[in-house]
């Protein structure tokens, strides 16, 4: 883990505007600066980034967050990768927290790779690109195949020599170890001497999501009866094969661009395509997809389409581990390409807008599809019928999220007309299925994780089709709780009088947890809290760049807000009031505006609104508990000892209220 002390520097040293900056155009506009959103297509910018707060909103497509959730959602790194980021382009040296022996042994093994694995990546780029052999040799070999030097750079394409131990050489020159050399699967041990592994063959770099090479795919030069096609890196602590797509470095904004990813079996496939300016695409190295690389399609998009060869083998390697896919809610479809073409080489064929052409209207369903190719070998044989009926339901029934509820009924209807049986049969075998998944889930006993983040913009899309009043009635807990934690964060440390500050009344008031559903708001408090036993000053940006996922998400919706106040707002409102109080004057009336005379001691109005609105939701639960005692319990006696307690609850429901007015403040 990195250390508090690190995170802090770069949390010192992060202008929000520099970093947003380097990958759209921002124009300053007030106190703000403004431009395109990179997450969404516009034209007109409503992407806005505010230096004061150190936080950004689009205003068309909801997105938000701080700088390091910036470079996490836009480069799809991890938390920490993020930080690791930041760290480099400021010059922050990473200090670690102390971890075990194992783990530290564990960590330096894959930088000592990483760092290996780069050396060997210049080193092949250098013998492709500036050798006599490598550009007789391998470079003609690329370009006969159609690839421009450009995209062989932009891949980092290399060679390595048919010396046999060029490669091996040079690295224990430059001391690396051998046990290093062989573990990345560089260099093999023959009778006691250190062999090159790749020898005479094209290698493809394989890169990690933050562009770190992990290892290498060699590509035999011409046919050979002998050796592989291909050799890949060994599985080692920083090449697993199963979590790996390749490409993904490259493809992964494009994939977050069109909401899709396009997957297809080789590596030659993803260059071709990329080169023709099809770049949401990736590889899975003709292996069948596993759960780990599903998760990691899902990281970008839902939606996947899988482009393979139209052999039988083709057929079959798209099929596989698809029921994975649906389970983790992607929507797969297929495309097949005709006439014992490759993408690599259909693409060369026909040119890039023929071939996006082509995908658009060749996609295939894969339950669809899968059961098409199925019947075809079905016929007349019951027994058969029976099996495939079997499989499709099981596959069905892997569609088992409610969101995708009119999915699966599609599917079902569909389904049953092509195999010409009973919907309703089918319905009940898909629903059999769905039991015993539920059954086995259960029994698994793993813990559930039911909380649930919303940010202002996701629940009010979620109650579009409500009235205000609807709105209020399903929301206003929510908001109301916001709004505590919005005064804490803008008025915490202001008086509230002689003796105490904003803070200090709030957490006199002896708010219980149970009093607050939004358990982001109870930890969001609890924080602050703590931060005050401490004897620190809680500022916004502890809060902003928490490590808590859900306590930056809530603090950022609630800092954000459309509409800023101008650098000159001070003037203007001064001269506003000397105009108004000459309006007021002459009109006779006493008008008053009241977004621009709302005064200093308003902020108190809301911290009291708010504490009222909460007291008196945990008197109602009070009330509502009492209630059921006086219904359940009959007797006279009984009756008689629940009635005053109830009476008095009554009472503090109705001074409240009335205090209050039933009118509570929202966001």
């Amino acid at each position: 883990m990195i250390s508090q002390q690190t995170i802090q520097q770069i949390l010192s040293r992060i202008d929000i505007i520099e970093i947003v900056g380097s990958f759209i155009k921002l124009k300053k506009r007030g106190a703000n600066y403004l431009g395109l959103c990179p997450f969404h297509g516009e034209k007109t910018p409503s992407f806005t980034v505010s230096p004061a707060k150190e936080i950004y909103k689009c205003f068309g497509c909801g997105r938000s967050g701080n700088t390091i959730s910036f470079i996490m959602e836009h480069e799809k790194y991890s938390y920490v990768e993020a930080l690791r980021w930041l760290a480099a382009k400021y010059n922050v040296e990473v200090e670690e927290t102390a971890v075990s022996p194992e783990v530290k042994q564990l960590q330096q093994t894959a930088d000592s790779l990483f760092i290996l694995n780069n050396f060997a990546r210049q080193y092949f780029s250098e013998n492709l690109l500036r050798s006599e052999e490598g550009q007789a040799i391998g470079l003609s070999y690329l370009k006969e195949r159609g690839f421009r030097e450009e995209i062989i750079e932009r891949f980092q394409l290399g060679y390595c020599l048919q010396t046999r131990d060029a490669f091996a050489q040079t690295a224990l020159a430059a001391q690396y170890t051998l046990e290093y050399l062989q573990k990345s699967g560089l260099v093999v041990v023959r009778d006691g001497k250190p062999f090159d592994n790749y020898r005479g063959r094209i290698i493809f770099p394989v890169h990690n999501q933050t562009g770190k090479v992990i290892g290498f795919g060699a590509r035999i030069i011409g046919k050979s009866d002998k050796a592989p096609k291909y050799i890949n890196t060994p599985e080692n602590e920083v090449y697993i094969k199963s979590k790996i797509l390749y490409g993904t470095y490259f493809a992964r904004q494009a994939i977050d661009k069109y909401d899709e990813c396009l997957l297809v079996e080789g590596y030659t496939d993803v260059i071709s395509l990329h080169q023709a300016g099809i770049e949401n695409v990736v590889a899975s190295g003709g292996t069948s997809l596993t759960m780990d690389q599903l998760r990691l399609i899902k990281k970008y998009t839902n939606n996947l389409t899988i482009i393979y060869d139209g052999d039988a083998a083709g057929v079959k390697a798209a099929l596989r581990g698809l029921d994975m896919a649906l389970e983790e809610g992607l929507n797969v479809k297929l495309v097949l390409i005709p006439d014992k073409e490759d993408p690599d080489s259909y693409v060369h064929k026909v040119g890039a807008a023929a071939f996006r052409e082509f995908i658009d209207k060749n996609k295939k369903d894969f339950i669809l599809f899968q059961l098409e190719v199925q019947m075809k070998d079905v016929g007349n044989d019951a027994n058969k019928k029976a099996v495939v009926v079997n499989q499709v339901a099981e596959t069905i029934a892997k569609i088992n999220k409610l969101e995708d509820f009119t999915k699966q009924q599609d599917y079902i209807k569909k389904c049953a007309e092509l195999l010409r049986i009973e919907e309703g049969g089918l319905v009940n075998l898909v629903n059999k299925f769905i039991r015993e998944k539920i059954a086995k889930d259960e029994s698994k006993q793993l813990p559930v994780d039911h909380e649930q983040q919303y940010d202002d913009n996701a629940m009010r899309g979620a109650a579009a089709d409500y009235s205000d009043e609807s709105f209020n009635l399903i929301f206003k807990d929510e908001l109301q709780e916001k709004a505590l934690v919005k005064v804490l964060l803008e008025h915490g440390m202001k008086a509230w009088d002689d003796q105490m500050k904003i803070a200090d009344y709030i957490f006199s008031q002896d708010i219980a947890e149970e009093m607050i559903e939004n358990q982001a708001v109870v930890r969001v408090l609890n924080l602050y809290r703590e931060m005050l036993s401490e004897m620190r000053e809680p500022t916004d940006k502890d809060f902003v760049f928490s490590q808590e996922n859900q306590v930056s998400t809530l603090v950022v919706s609630i800092l954000n807000t459309p509409y800023e106040l101008s650098e000159h707002w001070t003037a203007e409102k001064q001269a506003f009031a000397s105009l108004e109080q000459g309006f007021r004057k002459y009109l006779g009336i006493d008008y008053k505006h009241k977004a621009l005379m709302k005064d200093e001691k308003t902020f108190k109005d809301d911290v009291v609104s708010t504490l009222q609105y909460l007291k008196l939701k945990k008197i109602k639960r009070l009330l509502e508990q009492n209630q059921a005692d006086l219904e359940t319990n009959n007797t006279y006696e009984k009756f008689l000892e629940l009635l005053p307690p109830h009476l008095h609850i009554k009472e503090m429901e109705m001074e409240i209220t009335k205090l209050t007015g039933s009118v509570f403040k929202k966001l």
